[in-house]
């Protein structure tokens, strides 16, 4: 038999013949992409407009709250956030600048440079996590039934890609 049944004529019944049933690897990785981009700036025009921070600003704001004591070295800031040393140095001297953080060095290890939540910090901390998190999870409600499946996805393709050092 053909591409088309005879009982449902125009219905291919081959479902690679239907645009999108069988997505080449070029058009995932496009729309990854895509997904990404498009969020992330959403959420960074977002924080800048609501809060005076960017999105990596608040990425570290995060994890610096999240660490113990909210205290963080520059190197843990910058592995959780997957930046250069230079990356974390610059986002680090913004937060201080607008007094959200301060650095400082443990007494006993004074090799390690830590950053610091101030209580202004915590605040726009707090704040900024409310606006960042209503709005991802507003965007990926459009993901509907499929969430599940799309996050478990993504999550073996991370861990199959995870650089074991």
């Amino acid at each position: 038999m053909g591409s088309e049944d005879v009982l449902a004529p125009g219905v291919p019944t081959d479902p690679a013949a239907l645009a999108g049933a069988a997505p080449r690897a070029a058009e995932t990785w496009l729309r990854i992409v895509q997904v990404h981009d498009r969020i992330t700036h959403r959420v960074d025009s977002a924080l800048h407009r609501e809060h005076d921070l960017s999105l990596t600003g608040f990425e570290a704001l995060r994890r610096i709250a999240e660490a113990p004591g909210e205290r963080a070295t520059m190197s843990e800031v910058a592995e959780a956030l997957g930046l250069s040393r230079a990356g974390v140095t610059s986002t680090v001297g913004r937060l201080v600048e607008q007094g959200l953080v301060v650095r400082e060095r443990r007494p006993g290890d004074r090799r390690l440079l830590h950053a610091r939540l101030t209580d202004a910090g915590r605040e726009r901390t707090r704040a900024a996590t409310v606006t960042h998190d209503e709005l991802v999870a507003r965007l990926l409600t459009l993901l509907g039934d499929d969430a599940a499946v799309v996050t478990d996805a993504l999550a073996r393709v991370s861990a199959a890609t995870r650089i074991r050092r």
